[in-house]
């Protein structure tokens, strides 16, 4: 059952502007989590792909009411702007030095606004507002809960620069001295660390009561060390 009138479901000067208030207001909150913790794409960057996502349903529902009596499918233009804000994502992912991939989150941020832009596009109201609040716990509450479960993980991915090949075997003895298990290990041969050293990941179990930042600390005590961090 619709839970407004009637006439917010039908194309008209009420209903469009309710739908891209709704568009601006869910995008921006979604945005500013992402914009709040320095990411690529912001406040304004997920209110213009939610705002692009419910108009285009807008226009589709428009041309499916308005010309054709409804021969034309309301869901193609849809399927339209999901495939495109899936290249707008790409843009936001970044593989740095050490392989560890970041902006992932904010792709899958910006998609989902697509998603919900296009739930209130057609009139969905239930299901946008819905979906825009679990997207926001999850980018805000689910985010603490599982920081919390990654660092009672024993088992840790790291990625190392020492200064050269021949501190490679010296710093491994060193790690193990500290308490650690190498499980696993590999150079890095697709690139040279800016450091001009050479680039090392290993996969650690690390010791029972200590977190992950205090082993990142005490893996980082060698002199010939120039980075380190968690993949």
């Amino acid at each position: 059952m619709n839970a407004l009138p009637d006439y917010f479901y039908d194309v008209n000067m009420i209903s469009v502007t309710f739908r891209l208030f709704l568009a601006v207001l869910f995008g921006g909150v979604i945005g500013l989590e992402r914009g709040a913790t320095k990411h690529p794409a912001g406040f304004r960057t997920h209110i213009l792909v939610c705002v692009g996502a419910a108009l285009a349903m807008l226009t589709n529902q428009y041309i499916s009411e308005s010309f054709s009596s409804g021969a034309i499918d309301p869901s193609r233009m849809g399927a339209q702007v999901i495939t495109g804000v899936g290249f707008l994502g790409v843009g936001t992912i970044l593989v740095t030095g050490g392989h560890k991939i970041k902006g992932l989150t904010t792709a899958a941020g910006l998609w989902a606004s697509a998603c919900i832009g296009l739930a209130l596009g057609i009139g969905f109201y239930s299901g946008a507002l819905i979906a825009a609040i679990l997207v926001f716990a999850s980018l805000t509450i689910l985010k603490r809960f599982e920081s919390y479960i990654y660092d009672l993980a024993r088992v840790m991915d790291i990625y190392v620069e020492l200064a050269s090949l021949p501190a490679l075997k010296e710093y491994r003895k060193f790690v193990e001295e500290q308490g650690f298990l190498i499980q696993s290990s590999y150079l890095n041969k697709t690139g040279t660390p800016a450091s001009g050293g050479v680039g090392f990941h290993m996969s650690v179990r690390i010791p029972k009561k200590i977190s992950h930042t205090a082993a990142i600390e005490l893996l980082s005590n060698y002199e010939n060390i120039h980075l380190i961090e968690e993949m």
